[in-house]
Formats: structure tokens, C-alpha cells, sequence
């Protein structure tokens, strides 16, 4: 079986619905059956994070509980996940045990009476990891600009009258308590600029954020750090704070700034380590 053209249409939009939603969620794919399946290739079932089969179809019990397991596995890890479901007499002829990984493949034991194989794609998705700006001045604009290429949920916070944001992003202009959506990946630049460092900075503290950075001097972030400290900051959180921000590239004009500190974000999100 696969679904129709309706069915399809409303798993499509729900799995817009729930990428718009920043939620995490995946999208299991049946891609070569063997023998009597009652799914064909070409099907598809979206799992929700709690490995929930919200929509679609990729077979009965037999195939759903392994599916399950996988997009799960795949939501933990954030990598694609590929599954073989295959009869228990197969697997044995074939020297292969249930929940055993070769060359990328998971093995999973079916155990309908159709005895039929499935190989399954199951694919997360996962919400964009956020970009947080504080400031709207030439640098905070050039990042987030510039970020928008790179795949970040990109917002500008400060107080006030805030330049007008670009476009796809999140503008908040009343304070800088921003929402940083703990499970995602989230970065924080403080590019305030003399108009509230201290408050934006203790914010970007206070997100847990796990990459923070601060636009402006080795002097200037001292002098900060030191306020903060008297104010009940703990040294150690500001002792991960990037300052200056970025890469040293030599960087003068806000494009090149904006730059040098997306190369230092870029490492900080691929190596998955805290800055």
C-alpha cells in the first residue's frame, strides 16, 4: 500500500507545519521491499519526537516498532538512520543478529507471517540551530544578513527603536530577555555597542547559550566583566565568553567583522563544543 495523492498532500503539510514549529520530528521512507510487504516503496509515516507514527504508513506492527526505534535513534543523534527489516531465517542464513549495524545498515527482525523484507530511510529533521544578535547596529546587520545563508534561525534583539529587520528575521525590540529554545543549538553575539552591553551580555549569560560572543575591545569586555563580577556574575561564565568576537582576520569594515565572527560560530557549531 501507499498512500494517495490526498493523504500525501496532508502529510506534506503537516511536516511543514511542524518544521515551521522548530519542532523535531522524522520522516521514515520505504525504499526496496522483497517478496509480500504490505507497504510499498515509495511510502512514508512521519514519527514525532516520543516515536509517535503521526501520519502515513510504512507497514503494520511488524515494521512500525522497528521504524520507531530508528527515528528515535536518528532524532538522538541527529543522522539518518537506514533499516533492514528482514525475516528471522534470513537473518540467520545471513550471519546477521537483530539490532546489528553493517556498513551503515541497522538489521531488524520481522516477524509478520508475509515474511517479506523492507529496507527503510528514516531521516530527522531538526529545528535550526538559533542566532542570537544583540544590537542593531552596521555589525549586528551584517551578521544577521550574512548569517541567513548558513541555515540559522536568526534573531535581533534591542531595546528600542530598532532599525528595521530584514527579511525572515525575528525582530524583538523590547528588552533582550530573547528566547534561546533549550535542545537547539544556540549562539549569542552581543554587538550592542555602548547601548546596553551589560544587560545584553548578562542575558546572553543567563541563556546558557553554547557559544556567547562580545563585540568590542579586550579593554572594554574587562572593564564589563569586572561590573558584572561585582554584580554576582560568576567568573567562570564569563571566562567563556568570546572577546573580541571572531576570528582574527584582520577584519576592519562591519561585513568583515560579521564574517570573522560567523567562521568562529561555523567551528563552534561543527566540532559541537561549547566556546
Amino acid at each position: 500500500m501507499t498512500l494517495s495523492a490526498r493523504s500525501q498532500t496532508r502529510l506534506n503539510e503537516e511536516i511543514e507545519r511542524l518544521r515551521l514549529e522548530g519542532q523535531v520530528f522524522a520522516v521514515a521512507t520505504v525504499v526496496r521491499t522483497v517478496d509480500a510487504t504490505s507497504a510499498k516503496p515509495g511510502a512514508k509515516a512521519l514519527v514525532l519526537a516520543d516515536g509517535t507514527l503521526a501520519q502515513g504508513w510504512v507497514g503494520g506492527s511488524c515494521a512500525r516498532a522497528a521504524v520507531a526505534k530508528a527515528a528515535l535513534e536518528a532524532m538522538r543523534a541527529g543522522a539518518p538512520q537506514f533499516v533492514s527489516l528482514r525475516p528471522e531465517e534470513l537473518l540467520d542464513a545471513e550471519g546477521v543478529h537483530p539490532g546489528e549495524e553493517r556498513a551503515g545498515v541497522r538489521f531488524a527482525r520481522n516477524g509478520c507471517p508475509s515474511k517479506g523484507s523492507m529496507d527503510i530511510f528514516v531521516e530527522p529533521v531538526l529545528p535550526l540551530p538559533r542566532l542570537v544578535i544583540c544590537g542593531d547596529g552596521p555589525v549586528a546587520l551584517a551578521l544577521a544578513d550574512l548569517a541567513g545563508r548558513f541555515d540559522f534561525f536568526r534573531m535581533l534583539c534591542a531595546p528600542g527603536q530598532m532599525a528595521a529587520p530584514l527579511p525572515e528575521v525575528e525582530a524583538l525590540r523590547d528588552s533582550f530577555a530573547f528566547d534561546t529554545a533549550p535542545g537547539v543549538q544556540r549562539f549569542v553575539v552581543v554587538a550592542t555597542q555602548g547601548k546596553g552591553d551589560a544587560a545584553a551580555l548578562r542575558a546572553a549569560i543567563a541563556s546558557g547559550a553554547e557559544y556567547i560572543a562580545f563585540v568590542g575591545s579586550r579593554r572594554k569586555f574587562a572593564a564589563l566583566a569586572e561590573k558584572l563580577r561585582a554584580d554576582g556574575v560568576e567568573a567562570e561564565a564569563l571566562a567563556r565568553v568570546q572577546a573580541p568576537a571572531g576570528l582574527h582576520i584582520h577584519a576592519i569594515t562591519p561585513d568583515e567583522i560579521a564574517l570573522s565572527i560567523l567562521a568562529q560560530i561555523v567551528a563552534a557549531r561543527r566540532t559541537g563544543k561549547r566556546a
